[in-house]
């Protein structure tokens, strides 16, 4: 991971790490959603739990991502158990000097490292009374859209699930491709812009599903609809080739799976990418999504950001604290916590009409149920 680019926060007083718990959990949704390479038909996640000397307790989450980070519920919740010894006897209250001092102990694993960190985190934050977007930074809005999932892969469906969302007031969206070949998913996409109208931010997903040429021929048959950008066609790897569907599309391109460092950031501006989806669990925790934010801010690039399908709403306070805080969102909110059953938390703020409020609670500022943490945990 590249140098950090923001302050470290102030000196606090020490927190000391006496605890740390890994909790694998297996959470049912609501419907299943459709991806190029997978059906998401229950959440694998990952959930941290951290506790100092004094009794202060943190909590991180992260999603387990194969296609996207390499990492498996299972891995990451050994990857946590290897750490915390490592993490026993450190500060919490120094999130990024704790981080630093345990990353030589395992290499990669930035999901499992995201969600100790926003546990560390959350810990500063319940220990002196700030909310977590007051530890990153400057709040720059407190009211935020959420993008809606439109990824059932059907035609009727997809249109009965626009239509439904655009009556409940979302403003943003996002329409799963690279499910069929690219002209079937570019004329599914034609209808469903045209069904959400102009007024809306409408942009689509393929999740690395298409060749160079494939991701081509869909850029060219939807270059007059309403899409504003178009993420991650091709194999995350392929930088050039991002460049070419790129310099071929009137439509911006984003990348995501091809994203886990400020360095692939530089790399992808380069070649005329033009925005990025930033998570925790590919840049390794919260911090890491501000100063890749900042990098943004730079370049020039457009910024969404995201929680992996299906993360509880304890990733869902983090990011609508990140997303009070990052230079621009002007390319939307993935928040993934509406497509569980049941949630881990309660206290988190309401949707209303699409949106979310930023949390001002402590920490993440919400409470976590441990009764459910342990209800939907399994043996690892």
């Amino acid at each position: 991971m590249n140098a950090r680019l923001s302050p470290a926060p102030a000196k606090t007083a020490p927190l000391v790490i006496a605890r740390v718990d890994a909790y694998a959990l297996s959470l049912p949704m609501v419907k299943p959603v459709k991806m190029s390479f997978e059906e998401v038909k229950a959440a694998h996640n990952l959930v941290v739990r951290i506790e100092t000397a004094a009794g202060v307790v943190g909590w991180g989450e992260a999603a387990s991502a194969p296609t996207m980070t390499g990492e498996t519920v299972t891995g990451m919740a050994a990857a946590v158990r290897h750490l915390a010894p490592v993490l026993q006897g450190r500060d919490a209250a120094q999130p990024a000097a704790t981080m630093a001092a345990v990353n030589p102990y395992l290499y990669g694993n930035a999901g499992a490292k995201a969600a100790i960190e926003m546990a560390l985190f959350d810990a500063l934050g319940r220990a002196t009374g700030q909310p977590l977007h007051a530890l990153l930074g400057r709040a720059q809005r407190s009211r935020i859209p959420l993008l809606r999932m439109v990824g059932t892969g059907q035609l009727d469906a997809d249109l009965a699930e626009a239509e439904r969302s655009k009556a409940e007031g979302y403003v943003t969206y996002k329409i799963k491709v690279g499910i069929a070949d690219p002209r079937t998913d570019a004329a599914r996409t034609r209808a469903v812009c045209e069904v959400l109208g102009p007024d809306v931010l409408v942009c689509a997903d393929a999740n690395q599903a298409w060749s160079v040429d494939d991701a081509i021929t869909y850029v060219q048959a939807v270059a007059d609809t309403s899409l504003a950008f178009f993420e991650q066609p091709i194999a995350a790897a392929d930088v050039d080739g991002m460049g070419r569907v790129a310099r071929a599309s009137r439509l911006p391109i984003g990348v995501d799976e091809g994203l886990h460092s400020l360095d692939d950031l530089r790399a992808h501006h380069a070649v005329g990418v033009l925005g990025c989806s930033l998570k925790t669990i590919k840049l390794g925790g919260v911090q890491p999504v501000v100063d890749a934010g900042a990098l943004c801010a730079t370049l020039g690039m457009h910024i969404n950001l995201a929680c992996k399908i299906a993360e509880s709403g304890i990733a869902t306070a983090a990011m609508l604290h990140l997303a009070a805080v990052v230079p621009n969102i002007d390319w939307g909110v993935s928040l993934t916590s509406q497509y569980l059953t049941e949630d881990v938390v309660t206290g988190l703020p309401a949707l209303e009409r699409g949106h979310y409020t930023v949390p001002q609670g402590p920490g993440l500022g919400v409470t976590i149920d441990e009764d459910r943490i342990r209800r939907h945990a399994r043996a690892v």
